[in-house]
């Protein structure tokens, strides 16, 4: 074990579940109309207990586990079977590795509540973010950094898939189930209404970027220069593409929003993740430049021209950041064309059909979407009996 790599990755843990609590919570908290805040509170907070129970149960063992078939763990690690405080995993105590990677479990269901906030039913979501996250997210863990198929030694050869925090396995798997299921539910009576709180989503942003570090930091998991460099290039892309997407609403719109540019923040630290440990400052300022016009102009045209209601914008920034960036990943050279073209397209078609399946059987036990009234009301009162302001707007 080495002391400085746990301390680093003690840290790390921390980083990435403040992100969903209560960064992601509050970024698409204030998204929403003020009658449907605390729904999204609760999706968040629900699911990033649920999701830690299930990883413990069975996700880590399916993740990580020591299968061979290159499809699966296996579950010969299910409650963390056989784990003691002084098992290793590389330079790191496992449980602490478990630790680590259970934070990103929660953060990938957590990111699709963005699509469905204002209209689905509460039963819906935990059944089926339970039901994703073990057979879409972990499998795919397994896949690609497991050992599994898109590794190296895997169906593409010596040189697997790159993928160094997510860009596939987190932000496309995600961006992916959130556009089917905005699909599926179909788009909200009237979506026309602007965010409730733009200073919340912010400070839910804000506090993202901070949480990135360790998300994308800590992938390296060890405490040197792959670490320093990785946040290094995770924040300048995060910048970068700030400022391109409020310079790029300035030109189309006569005005630079603080949701647009902190939005942008999101799409630059999405399109960096995959490829933060593989690039260099220049490549995450390009990067991140990119990301700002590029997931920009993928929320005009889903919005606007295909009219799917994703309603806080998922698959365009998550979804088309972490394709974005996992491509480019292949252009600088740092990984090959047909492992990562090829790793997008497997696991891109392996989600849509999960996602769609499970979006059956799901909504053939408990109801898809709320009923009119309660769409009307608010989820907050109607469905949780508490609301957060007096007057509901």
């Amino acid at each position: 074990m080495n002391g400085a790599d746990t301390a680093w990755i003690i840290v790390a843990t921390a980083l990435v579940l403040f992100m969903t609590l209560p960064g992601l919570a509050l970024f698409y908290g204030g998204l929403v109309r003020a009658r449907n805040v605390l729904s999204v509170f609760m999706h968040c907070y629900a699911i990033a207990c649920l999701m830690s129970i299930l990883w413990f149960a069975f996700g880590y063992s399916i993740a990580f586990g020591s299968g061979t078939s290159g499809y699966w763990g296996g579950l010969d690690k299910m409650f963390l079977s056989g784990i003691t405080a002084d098992t290793l995993s590389g330079t790191l105590p496992e449980v602490l590795f478990f630790a680590f990677q259970m934070t990103f479990a929660i953060i990938t269901p957590a990111l699709i509540v963005g699509a469905y906030v204002e209209r689905i039913g509460f039963g819906f979501v935990l059944l089926f973010s339970a039901l994703w996250m073990l057979l879409c997210y972990a499998p795919v863990v397994h896949w690609i950094w497991g050992g599994g198929m898109l590794a190296d030694g895997g169906i593409f050869g010596d040189v697997g898939v790159r993928d160094f925090a997510g860009g596939i396995v987190v932000h496309e798997t995600a961006g992916l189930a959130a556009l089917i299921l905005a699909v599926f539910l179909g788009a909200r009576r009237d979506p026309s209404k602007p965010p409730h709180n733009p200073g919340m989503v912010m400070i839910g942003a804000a506090m993202l970027w901070v949480g990135w570090f360790g998300f994308n930091g800590g992938s390296q998991l060890a405490a040197d220069g792959g670490a320093a460099m990785a946040l290094t290039v995770t924040h300048i892309s995060a910048a970068a593409a700030s400022l391109t997407w409020a310079l790029w609403e300035r030109i189309k719109f006569g005005k630079a929003s603080l949701v647009g540019m902190v939005t942008g923040t999101i799409a630059g630290l999405a399109s960096i993740t995959p490829a933060s440990g593989f690039v260099g400052p220049v490549e995450a300022l390009i990067i991140g430049g990119v990301a700002g016009i590029l997931c920009q102009e993928a929320v005009n045209m889903i919005r606007n021209k295909v009219k799917i209601d994703d309603t806080l914008d998922v698959f365009a920034v998550h979804g088309v950041g972490g394709i974005f960036g996992t491509i480019m990943i292949a252009v600088f050279g740092a990984g090959a064309w047909a492992a990562q073209l090829g790793g997008l397209v497997i696991v891109g078609g392996y989600t849509a059909v999960v996602t769609i399946a499970l979006i059956y059987i799901c909504k053939a036990i408990t109801p898809l979407r709320v009923d009119h009234e309660t769409e009307v009301n608010g989820l907050d009162l109607s469905v949780h009996g508490e609301r957060a302001y007096e007057f509901n707007s």
